[in-house]
């Protein structure tokens, strides 16, 4: 007897998805910020630790300060999380079994192609408007007000070309992200309802643990793709290498780290809730 569960509809897959994505945003930025203000870094000057970062900006700027640039990554990620899994499930009742249960390769594929999807549609201009925000707050004179007119003073100056410089880089990175998570989360998952909990639904505490181990699979398996300091990805890579060594693809390790295991815990638990509800 077939036991395939019932179809998501794109809509409910792509509430959920956006939901889940303003809530782990807002929940883990402080981490964002953290590792984008650690690569702002610059050839011979010391290099501010996590701790370091938070405790100067909280003197200098206040608690608001670690939120700075918050909007565009709330949004941004709300998009990128609906457009994702929209695409993922797309992708993943196409290449599923008649038993609704997807292999590790065929999820990767899933996964590769929801990723560049969001990178196209949500990433690219959400992440290249938020990095500017964050550096801009760290000028001795801030030029943006905030996300409305941060925007609008970056597409004036820039164009719609300018947000979207490095789209190929980061149609890599987001490929590569959510290929390794949905296949980590989607192995793991099949695993414990097949040999741990058969028959039963999961716990909202062992969603949260699924997740926040794809999330740290994700962190070490993509982290070299995770540079922005250059416009063009090759490069970069080259660039690194050479003058700063290979240990640098992972500088910002340990807040990626703490964030991929946060928003993967976090994302994937809020993903799961909410679509109970739906369906």
């Amino acid at each position: 007897m077939s036991t395939k569960a019932p179809k998501d509809k794109p809509l409910h897959s792509f509430i959920a998805g956006t939901s889940a994505g303003a809530i782990e945003a807002f929940v883990t930025y402080p981490t964002e910020f953290v590792k984008t203000r650690s690569q702002f870094a610059r050839k011979g000057v010391a290099r501010e630790g996590p701790i370091t970062i938070i405790t100067s900006t909280l003197r200098e700027k206040g608690l608001r300060g670690l939120y700075a640039g918050c909007g565009a990554l709330v949004i941004g990620n709300a998009m990128k999380a609906g457009v994702r899994f929209v695409t993922y499930d797309y992708f993943k009742g196409l290449l599923q079994d008649k038993n609704g249960k997807i292999s590790a390769p065929r999820s990767l594929l899933a996964g590769l192609g929801a990723g560049m999807t969001e990178a196209i549609i949500a990433v690219t201009p959400s992440e290249t408007i938020k990095t500017k925000l964050i550096d801009d707050s760290h000028s001795s004179k801030p030029r943006f007000k905030g996300l409305i007119h941060g925007t609008s003073v970056i597409v004036k100056e820039e164009g719609i070309r300018g947000i979207y410089r490095g789209l190929f880089p980061v149609m890599a990175r987001q490929g590569a992200n959510s290929a390794v998570r949905f296949t980590t989360y989607a192995t793991l998952k099949q695993f414990v309802q097949g040999n741990v909990r058969p028959g039963q639904a999961l716990p909202s505490s062992l969603t949260f643990a699924i997740g926040g181990i794809a999330g740290l699979v994700t962190v070490y398996t993509t982290m070299p793709l995770d540079s922005k300091k250059y416009r063009n990805s090759f490069h970069c890579a080259y660039r690194i290498f050479t003058e700063e060594g290979v240990m640098r693809f992972w500088t910002g390790t340990t807040p990626r780290l703490t964030r991929l295991v946060l928003s993967g815990g976090i994302v994937f638990t809020a993903y799961e809730a909410i679509m109970k509800v739906l369906r």
